[in-house]
């Protein structure tokens, strides 16, 4: 009842709620994930180690949406080895490093995870991957065994850091290149893939390396604030001892009742840190222009920034995790289908962090420009606030926003469709329940 309860508190969740589940179509017939046995098992792989994963890739254009599907499994593979605390270094280790070379095989699988592991599936039964791997285009191999390697030699270095086992994250460079090989690096990877497939601008890859990167920092950095409790828990932390170490001796402090506002304040920092990302994700996003991969792409942004403002003065990050409600998920899946809609999903929860801006926080003035600055960047890139008579700056970022509202204009029409069903669905409950009332009487 309590899920239910919101989406009635909250209409326009819930008006999206029934448009995703009833009324939305997907974009591409779902035939060629049932192409074989195996295949259809690796998405039944997907949808078990994550399901909102599965949802947004099966809306994939068919050219990238299996290799999506397999990268994504392939790194779950690699990150359950390296998650699982109790196999021992000796063998984690060799394991991480060489991973990529067990892409190669025929078949190849790995039994040695804690049964409670609850993604060892993927390890057990992965020659069903290798199987469908072998089956994609030598180039798209050629990107997931490079990021593969990256990232589990990432990962093994991690491992081998006795500092950073026992002191954590220390400075934000350590935190960017934490984030990088967790994260950048699919940005790199998936950015190659849709470069390969020519779903984007051609300078998306080879100009603009900081961009991607940014697309997964951005991602993770508000996963690692939210977090919080949890990693505590878990006898782990990610946030960087440069930030915390200015509002308090000990990172577990931060969670004592005597210090809510210092742990809220460095929340406010964390903010702030992630927020240097923004105008990237934005200038990424207004240079991706095929519709499914625009997508794709757009939802965990737009899931990001409303997270951020979640966790943004939230004193009970501090104690818990928190989510954003499955209502405003289902709004922001269908709002993010154009590049203004993502703007405008920013720009609410831009002003929604300002707006709770306390005068007594420590990063007061810098958040204040911080955000300023990214609204006046907002600005440039539509230009449409102009004095008459006076030209739009032809910047590099309005020439890829005005290319990528010429895909935009294609959507609208499809959302008008929607809305229109919608109501009509609407009145006619609404006419079927006044008849009813009326000859019960």
């Amino acid at each position: 009842m309590g899920k239910v309860s919101e989406l009635v508190s909250h209409p326009l969740e819930l008006k999206a709620a029934l448009k995703l589940k009833f009324i939305r179509k997907s974009l591409f017939p779902l035939d060629d994930t049932r192409a074989t046995p195996e295949l259809k098992r690796c998405y039944e792989l997907l949808e078990k180690t994550s399901r909102s994963f599965a949802a947004v890739t099966l809306q994939l254009h068919p050219e990238l949406r299996n290799v999506v599907m397999l990268f994504y499994l392939i790194l779950r593979a690699l990150d359950t080895v390296e998650d699982d605390m109790t196999i021992d270094p000796k063998v984690k280790v060799p394991l991480l490093r060489e991973f990529d070379r067990k892409l190669d095989l025929e078949s190849w699988s790995f039994d040695g995870n804690a049964i409670t592991e609850k993604d060892r599936c993927v390890l057990v039964e992965f020659p069903v991957i290798l199987k469908e791997l072998h089956k994609v285009k030598p180039a798209y191999q050629k990107v997931i065994k490079e990021i593969t390697h990256k990232m589990g030699n990432g990962m093994a270095d991690y491992i081998l850091d006795e500092n950073f086992n026992l002191n954590g994250v220390l400075t934000v460079k350590d935190y960017d290149l934490y984030c990088h090989y967790v994260a950048g690096l699919v940005g790199d990877g998936l950015t190659q893939l849709i470069t390969l497939a020519g779903f984007g601008t051609p300078d998306l890859y080879d100009e603009s390396a900081h961009l991607f990167e940014s697309m997964g920092l951005f991602l993770q950095k508000t996963n690692i604030i939210r977090d919080y409790a949890e990693d505590l828990e878990d006898g782990r932390s990610f946030w960087p001892r440069e930030i915390w170490s200015k509002y308090a001796d000990k990172l577990v402090d931060l969670s004592k009742p005597a210090n809510e506002k210092a742990g809220i304040e460095c929340i406010s920092d964390l903010v702030l840190n992630a927020l240097g990302h923004v105008t990237d994700v934005l200038t990424y996003l207004s240079s991706i222009h095929e519709q499914s991969t625009f997508q794709f792409c757009a939802i965990p942004q737009v899931m990001a920034i409303a997270t951020l403002a979640l966790v943004f003065g939230n004193e009970k990050v501090l104690h818990e995790n928190v989510k954003i409600r499955k209502g405003t998920t289902c709004y922001l899946i269908l709002k993010s289908r154009t590049l203004r809609g993502c703007v405008e999903i920013f720009t609410y929860y831009l002003r929604d962090i300002k707006k709770r801006l306390r005068v007594d926080d420590p990063n007061y003035l810098k958040l204040n420009i911080k955000i300023g600055g990214i609204e006046q960047f907002i600005e440039g890139m539509y230009q449409e606030q102009l004095p008459a008579g006076v030209k739009p700056l032809q910047t590099v970022i309005y020439k890829k926003v005005t290319e990528r509202t010429n895909f935009d204009e294609k959507v609208i029409p499809i959302q008008q469709e929607e809305d229109f069903k919608f109501n009509i669905i609407l009145s006619m409950l609404f006419t079927i329940a006044a008849s009813v009332y009326y000859y019960s009487k």
